[in-house]
């Protein structure tokens, strides 16, 4: 396994997929590394020469990844919840932020039911 920014990358994939495992990276962003450094994204990273992820390794140094990005995340959340803005409460409370329904669906978001003694539905009509 090639270890780029401290991840290591899948041997068996292509390179713009094996990318896509370095946290900050998808696909788009992935494939105009592959473009800049002059690599074929098809290749397979166990075909690479040193010479090549040397020049994956130097286009990656140009991004945010990992650590920094995780860091920079959590720093932009804590502001929110310090300044206490509607996103931040959201936040905090542990329920979506980006405006969806949460009366019904939100699971993800709130994790499983509670359920509450003697709350009955209303009857569907």
């Amino acid at each position: 396994m090639a270890r780029l920014v401290g991840v290591d990358i899948p041997n068996d994939k292509p390179v713009k997929i094996s990318l896509t495992y370095i946290y900050g990276i998808g696909r788009y962003t992935a494939e105009n590394i592959c473009k800049d450094a002059k690599v074929d994204g098809m290749i397979r990273v166990k075909d690479l020469t040193d010479e090549q992820l040397g020049a994956i390794r130097n286009e990656l140094s140009k991004y945010k990844t990992e650590g920094d990005l995780r860091r920079e995340v959590a720093l932009n959340i804590k502001r929110l919840t310090e300044i206490s803005c509607y996103r931040g409460i959201r936040h905090k409370r542990g329920l979506p932020v980006r405006g969806q329904r949460s009366k019904t669906n939100a699971r993800t978001r709130k994790g499983p039911r509670k359920t509450i003694a003697n709350k009955k539905m209303a009857p569907q009509g």
